[in-house]
């Protein structure tokens, strides 16, 4: 709950959208829908620079509704709180919709003679009132916006840094902005889990801010990643990029990344409300956090995504797999197949192969435009014969250790194992003897695609 006892006009600007997001060329046809929701309480009688900060905020708001008349596909609205009751005694009940929802040619007329008709005189509901806004909405089809003008803390016990929590992470409302009048830095702070934050120190100050709100919903936004190479040249291209809410974490838009027939990257619309994490989904990926974009303008966002090739030839009718790994990370990066070329961000990498036994190259470097290839040569086959059934397995010498790849099956007898080349031992026991003297002992050797009979006697 907000507890400083000082006043303040705040303005929260909340949007609300449809569950479905997706990248798209910006929807003409669109319904933009603002709800103004406006403080008429006691503390609004209070003086601001050249007068009551009522009438200020009125004359404010009806001028900014005027410049919208000509606005295509805008609905405008108005709720108004803290003008009904007198206080005392306190009315936390005390907001109603004055106005409903009409094209702004119309809304906006109606809007201005409700504000010159209210009086301030009642208590400051916010928190209750963001939720009856939220309910204000014919539908959640339009892009729905929510701006709510206040010169006070919230005064009927609930807690409007919650209720802005909730419908945030609920994905109904996106996060708001803040305006404040003339408040300190540590003032500041104490809304920031409400949303983001303006100082209007003031009128003139306030009117640019009121500005900037409404070019977030009537201007066309536009924004261009770079993805750059070393050098710093937009010249990575094909990847796809995911836009999160950086607040919620949900995924708002989603696209592939290209060049035009000029080497341009191609520029999209987007909402400017939010707060971006922008992914790029190379391998590893690579993140850029809290992008903020400037409303009516086109904003560049560079990413760094310097890449190269990677890939492992065999000539093996085998599809073998191999783990991917950063250097010195034990966690697997990515999974690629044999003779399979994939494109990673440059730097030094560790390579396990999925093969009898496990082939493993550590610091693989890939370079910027280079493709890493390594060869490996063909695996051959060992046929095995053993005496009888029994236990034990094929084992490879390590650093003057043995170490076992492969187990045989108590029940079976014959063997047929692919394996790498290089030199090998079987270590084998009958199943039905039972004294360690007669373990067998036998190495042998496998070559590049060839096949090895190898029997135990």
């Amino acid at each position: 709950m907000i507890t400083k006892n000082y006043k303040i006009l705040l303005i929260f600007l909340f949007t609300i959208f449809s569950s479905n997001t997706c990248i798209s060329k910006s929807n003409k046809s669109e319904i933009n829908r603002v709800l103004f929701v406006f403080d008429a309480s006691q503390s609004m009688l209070g003086r601001w620079q050249s007068g009551r900060k009522i009438d200020i905020a009125k004359n404010l708001l009806s001028k900014m509704i005027d410049s919208l008349k000509n606005t295509n596909n805008l609905e405008v609205a108005l709720r108004i709180y803290g003008h009904q009751s007198g206080y005392p005694p306190q009315d936390c009940d005390d907001t109603q919709l004055e106005v409903n929802f009409l094209p702004v040619n119309i809304g906006a007329d109606r809007i201005k003679a409700k504000l010159s008709m209210i009086r301030a005189k009642g208590t400051t509901p916010i928190a209750y009132s963001l939720e009856e806004a939220a309910r204000d909405f014919p539908s959640k089809d339009s892009r729905n916006v929510v701006i709510l003008i206040t010169d006070g803390k919230e005064e009927c016990g609930m807690d409007p840094c919650a209720i802005s929590n909730f419908y945030q992470r609920e994905g109904i409302i996106l996060k708001p902005f803040v305006i404040g009048i003339g408040l300190d830095d540590e003032w500041k702070n104490n809304f920031d889990c409400v949303g983001r934050f303006f100082n209007a120190s003031n009128e003139s100050e306030f009117t640019d801010i009121l500005n900037i709100v409404i070019s977030h919903i009537v201007d066309n936004t536009t924004v261009q990643v770079n993805l750059l190479d070393q050098q710093g040249d937009p010249t990575e291209s094909n990847i796809n990029l995911t836009f999160y809410n950086n607040f919620t974490g949900v995924e708002k838009y989603n696209y592939i990344h290209t060049l035009n027939n000029y080497g341009n990257p191609d520029t999209m619309i987007i909402d400017p409300v939010l707060t971006y994490k922008i992914v790029a989904h190379t391998i590893p990926p690579v993140s850029v956090d809290s992008v903020i974009i400037k409303p009516g303008k086109h904003t560049i966002i560079p990413i760094r995504t310097p890449q190269g090739e990677l890939e492992i030839k065999m000539n093996s009718k085998i599809n073998y797999q191999y783990i991917i790994r950063l250097a010195g990370v034990d966690s697997t990066l990515n999974i690629q197949e044999i003779n399979s070329s994939e494109t990673y961000i440059i730097g030094k990498y560790d390579i396990e192969l999925l093969t009898l036994p496990r082939k493993k190259f550590y610091n693989v470097e890939v370079n910027q435009n280079t493709k890493t290839t390594y060869t490996i040569d063909s695996p051959g086959i060992a046929n095995i014969i053993l005496p009888a059934k029994g236990y034990g397995g094929i084992y490879i010498n390590k650093k003057d250790s043995l170490e076992k790849i492969y187990s045989f099956r108590a029940n079976k007898l014959n063997h047929r194992v692919t394996l790498l080349s290089g030199s090998y031992k079987i270590i084998f026991r009958a199943k039905s003897v039972k004294e360690y003297i007669y373990t067998k002992e036998q190495n042998f050797n496998i070559r590049a695609g060839k096949s090895e009979l190898i029997k135990i006697q």
